[in-house]
């Protein structure tokens, strides 16, 4: 479990893969209480990554952290950009992905739809390609609105799946999906100073091929 910064508010740490970011057993807030040695320490999530999904996270240490932050993300006032690995490339090289996205409790799965209907949500999205090698594109990717699987439904609807994922892509590539959650921004709950975290991701197929 690494942690990057703690202190008595917020813990900011990168979540493994294949762990879930909510509170139950053998999510993200046990990892931690296990890595600080406390198994009673007040750790709460405030905001998720897929499960399959790795990088940044900041977690709230107390109830008063805990509804600022959520306030923060709620408004708007919290930044998060991801990384991302894509088979192919985008016509455009930056620019805005605006959708209406159906969630499917049913399946865990999420789908760009055509027109407005109960549970349909708006998805917007900003991406700049970074880089281009062996048909893959290394971009960077800014959330204006965070929907379950928002990336991943997104990009694979235009034909753009992310390496790595099984459940939007037909594509066997034999590694972790290639979503990370690269920089985090927010102000600190308590004293109000604007604090920023980035992670560049691990050094493994698919980000040395791009």
């Amino acid at each position: 479990m690494e942690i990057l910064y703690q202190d008595s508010q917020i813990l900011v740490c990168i979540k493994p893969p294949r762990v879930l970011s909510t509170d139950e057993p053998g999510g993200l807030p046990e990892l931690i209480r296990d890595a600080l040695g406390d198994p009673s320490a007040d750790i709460r999530t405030v905001h998720r990554l897929d499960r399959v999904v790795s990088g940044l996270m900041v977690l709230a240490r107390n109830a008063s952290a805990a509804s600022e932050l959520s306030r923060q993300i709620r408004e708007g006032d919290f930044q998060k950009e991801y990384l991302a690995v894509l088979h192919g490339c985008p016509e455009i090289s930056q620019g805005t992905l605006r959708d209406l996205l159906l969630r499917c409790k049913q399946e865990r799965k999420t789908y760009v739809v055509d027109h407005m209907e109960k549970g349909v949500q708006e998805a917007i999205l900003n991406y700049h390609v970074l880089n281009q090698a062996n048909g893959l594109s290394r971009v960077a990717v800014h959330l204006v609105t965070g929907r379950t699987h928002q990336i991943r439904a997104q990009f694979s609807s235009r034909n753009l799946p992310l390496v790595g994922d099984r459940k939007y892509s037909l594509l066997e590539d034999g590694c972790e999906i290639a979503l990370w959650s690269h920089r985090i921004a927010f102000s600190h709950p308590a004293t109000g100073q604007w604090m920023t975290f980035s992670q560049e991701p691990p050094v493994v197929y698919p980000w040395t091929s791009v």
